[in-house]
């Protein structure tokens, strides 16, 4: 007779799919050398408000492009993300909004958006060193939808304020997850806050930013009206789980 796997088993060894050989393995997810290039610009504010959800709160017209190489992260391996992050209240409070996610591993694909709701798409980012410029791009189905350039270590940034920003800013992410019928199952606000944080170099320069319309990766529906200013990163840093703010199925 062949038997089945038990139900107590299921319930007590499920954590992700496949079930048998899960994509990631359990958090929390420590990542080493994480380098980010962060230009933040001035975009239009009433296109801001049709994008970010309630209870969120968007006051400034500032969106946050970020370039992110991950050589060394536990569980995902090394790769490279690009996208969105826009400043909003919530409760008064400051946080961070992710909107827009692209990047090139299906590990860190399969569980940001399964477990905290991290807007994830596969793309080809990348982030690189060319002589005197830091060199963001992003790149979907061939075509270069962003690009990002700054000077090289121009001027050291004050690296205790980023460290603190980054500890203790929440993010919020809108997680959902659709039932059998093509309903939303799960429809949450979802907040985490990055632990850990070492902050091992920043710097402070000159940037541009071009972004490109595209279909699939619209990137370019929040335009660039000015470039406000561009921080580069190297740093250690922990994401661990998050938790739920609002469930929107309850409200």
């Amino acid at each position: 007779m062949v038997h089945a796997v038990k139900i107590n088993d299921i319930k007590k060894n499920a954590f992700a799919m496949p079930f048998c050989h899960p994509t990631y393995p359990p958090g929390p997810y420590r990542f080493i050398n994480r380098e980010f290039l962060i230009i933040t610009y001035e975009t239009d504010l009433d296109k801001l408000k049709a994008v970010v959800p309630e209870p969120l709160e968007v006051t400034k017209p500032l969106v946050k492009y970020e370039f992110i190489r991950m050589p060394d992260s536990s569980g995902f391996g090394d790769y490279t993300e690009s996208g969105q992050v826009i400043p909003v209240l919530y409760k008064r409070k400051p946080g961070n909004y992710v909107h827009s996610m692209y990047l090139d591993s299906e590990p860190p694909i399969a569980a940001g958006r399964e477990i905290w709701g991290f807007p994830k798409t596969l793309a080809k980012p990348s982030l690189r060193v060319d002589s005197d410029v830091l060199i963001g791009e992003m790149y979907y189905q061939g075509v270069r939808v962003a690009l990002g350039t700054m000077g090289y270590k121009y001027k050291t940034a004050n690296m205790k304020a980023i460290e603190k920003d980054f500890s203790q800013t929440p993010n919020y992410l809108l997680k959902i997850i659709p039932h059998v019928d093509g309903t939303a199952r799960i429809c949450e606000l979802v907040s985490h806050y990055l632990t850990e944080v070492k902050i091992k170099g920043a710097w402070e320069g000159p940037a541009e930013l071009e972004l490109v319309a595209h279909v699939m990766a619209p990137v370019a529906e929040l335009p660039v009206r000015k470039i406000v200013s561009a921080l580069h990163i190297v740093s250690d840093l922990t994401l661990p789980f998050g938790q739920v703010v609002h469930d929107y199925l309850l409200h």
